[in-house]
């Protein structure tokens, strides 16, 4: 499932997502031509994943299941390392179990390898930290530490070459100096920035990555949330599919409630008297 996923991304999912999310606020034409364009990108992909993750025919009592690791948008991020912190302290036995693990900062591949101190990792997650834009949070598989993560960095860098290409297509399409054109034509221009920007980053190995997913005994975890680069390891003896798993890790420069990035082109599209919540959502 991991696989098809990473496929899905990367062929399936066009370079509009975020663009027309975030010009999601603005009036007329360009609502209606954004959300023709997102209602066509989901069904095509609804279609697909439901044609390829169909239960086997003898069946399957954990499809449909999702476990949520981490901490939902609004919710108190201490609180949470607080709780994760008394769930570790808890746990008993030398069984091995998967975790989420967040750290105090992005980081870097070797760094992050050197953090978990050589724990199996199954997934990292990371995004390019860009000042005042929400970019896109990836999911890494990984087996070793650190040579997957960044030929998985490579592949995003060529995804995002691809992606920012589009948008300069996209953009030079369009020719007229319409209001609906001109703001179109602006989140273009945008998303191939920002797109470039996260290919050139990933493709130097950036220190981008601020979360873990690692699978180990109660006293392996106890020693990485030990670690001065671990912010809360939040044990998950619950999760045995990593494809059922949606995984919520705090970002690392939010220190009381969880929201998303503030964007800035969503506040400076906003018409005059709408009120803008973080991150243009």
């Amino acid at each position: 499932m991991t696989g098809l996923l990473r496929r899905l991304d990367e062929r399936l999912l066009p370079p509009l997502g975020r663009g027309l999310a975030r010009a999601g606020r603005t009036p007329g034409r360009l609502r209606f031509l954004t959300a023709a364009a997102v209602a066509a990108s989901v069904a095509v992909l609804l279609t697909v994943v439901w044609a390829a993750d169909r239960p086997p025919p003898s069946g399957d009592d954990t499809v449909g299941d999702v476990v949520r690791v981490g901490v939902a948008e609004g919710g108190s991020i201490p609180g949470y390392a607080d709780a994760s912190a008394a769930e570790l302290a808890a746990l008993d036995g030398g069984a091995s179990t998967f975790a989420l693990v967040t750290f105090t900062e992005y980081l870097a591949p070797d760094r992050l390898a050197a953090a978990l101190d050589g724990r199996a990792t199954a997934v990292v997650v990371g995004r390019v930290p860009l000042p005042g834009t929400q970019t896109e949070i990836v999911r890494i598989a990984v087996q070793r530490l650190p040579a997957d993560l960044i030929g998985g960095m490579g592949v995003i860098a060529e995804r995002k070459d691809r992606e920012a290409e589009d948008y300069r297509r996209l953009s030079a399409k369009l020719t007229g100096d319409s209001a609906p054109e001109t703001e179109l034509r602006t989140v273009y221009d945008s998303g191939a920035t920002v797109a470039a920007a996260e290919a050139t980053a990933y493709r130097e190995a950036c220190s981008c990555l601020y979360a873990a997913v690692i699978r180990a005994t109660p006293a392996e975890l106890t020693a990485v949330a030990e670690r001065p680069e671990v912010r809360v390891v939040d044990p998950a003896p619950e999760l045995s599919r990593l494809d059922r798993a949606v995984l919520l890790p705090p970002l690392p420069e939010q220190d009381d409630v969880v929201t998303p990035p503030v964007d800035g082109l969503t506040e400076s599209m906003a018409p005059v008297g709408t009120p803008v919540t973080p991150g243009g959502r």
